[in-house]
């Protein structure tokens, strides 16, 4: 179980490492095509929610890694599943219908949440 929490946190991590990002980094023209609801949102809450998917990522990380207050994994990984409700919610109250990314997310993390539980 120890190598599966590795391989999914890692790539779940790498996900929200970049596209965090980009939300930090990136202006709203370089992010419209990839995020058609980037328009809807204030710029310092896109970079907010950017800061807070990269510490999102870190904390699925660092803490098991260290073993430095390892329940913040698994608390990450719950934070990540109220994200992506958040983002099924803004795209559904938008015209953007496409959530099949953001139901997997929500699975992915929910995975990692439990298998962070039996580190």
């Amino acid at each position: 179980m120890n190598i599966a929490y590795w391989i999914i946190a890692g790539l779940l991590a790498l996900f929200y490492f970049y596209a965090g990002t980009l939300k930090v980094i990136r202006g709203r023209d370089q992010l419209r095509p990839m995020m058609a609801w980037v328009d809807r949102m204030p710029l310092p809450a896109l970079r907010a929610l950017g800061t807070v998917e990269i510490l999102g990522a870190t904390g699925l990380i660092v803490p098991p890694l260290t073993d430095i207050a390892p329940f913040l994994a698994p608390a990450a990984a719950l934070g990540f599943v109220l994200l992506q409700t958040g983002a099924i919610a803004v795209h559904l109250t938008g015209e953007d219908r496409r959530i099949a990314l953001n139901v997997g997310l929500i699975a992915t993390a929910a995975v990692t949440g439990w298998l962070a539980t039996g580190l």
